[in-house]
């Protein structure tokens, strides 16, 4: 808690220090600073597949304030087999679908999506299938990284989607 305190301290002196850098008219008196305590909320983690995440040793998303962070989306059931083997755009529906379910426990959706990384074994084929999002994102498109890899955690995974998500008040 004191480091929060200290980084919050250090981020207002920083401000105002830019603040007075800007300022021409030194006659008058500075603004009566009010710093809004912030509250820090307790990570809430969401587990999709639970065995198989906690055989591979991460979360599917965590939801902190209102911020949600989802890990990479693959192709598999819940048994960790492939779903859509050789088919790109059968994987990112799949992938899409998983995005979606957790989305939905956090009660938000693609609307949501601010940022969305995807990391592919095939960026040629990725392309021809990535119309697809289009029925997604119907208001805006998330920012966002498309990378070509050399390979995914499992071999035949060709596509893996990770994005970040503000919950809407």
């Amino acid at each position: 808690m004191t480091k929060i305190v200290l980084i919050a301290s250090g981020i207002l002196a920083g401000f105002s220090l830019l603040a007075g850098c800007n300022s021409n008219d030194s006659s008058k008196a500075p603004a009566e600073n009010t710093a809004a305590v912030t509250q820090v909320d307790t990570p809430e983690y969401f587990n999709l597949r639970p065995k198989l995440e906690k055989e591979y040793g991460y979360s599917h998303a965590v939801r902190m304030g209102d911020e949600i962070i989802i890990s990479g989306a693959v192709s598999m059931n819940d048994s960790g087999i492939i779903v859509g083997a050789g088919s790109m755009e059968q994987q990112m529906k799949n992938c899409y679908s998983d995005l979606e379910k957790i989305l939905q426990h956090y009660g938000c959706t693609f609307d949501d999506v601010y940022a969305e990384n995807i990391y592919t074994t095939n960026m040629a084929d990725f392309i021809k299938a990535s119309g697809y999002r289009n029925s997604i994102y119907t208001k805006q498109f998330p920012t966002g990284t498309w990378l070509e890899v050399k390979g995914l955690a499992l071999v035949g995974q060709l596509i893996e989607i990770d994005m970040e998500a503000r919950k809407k008040k």
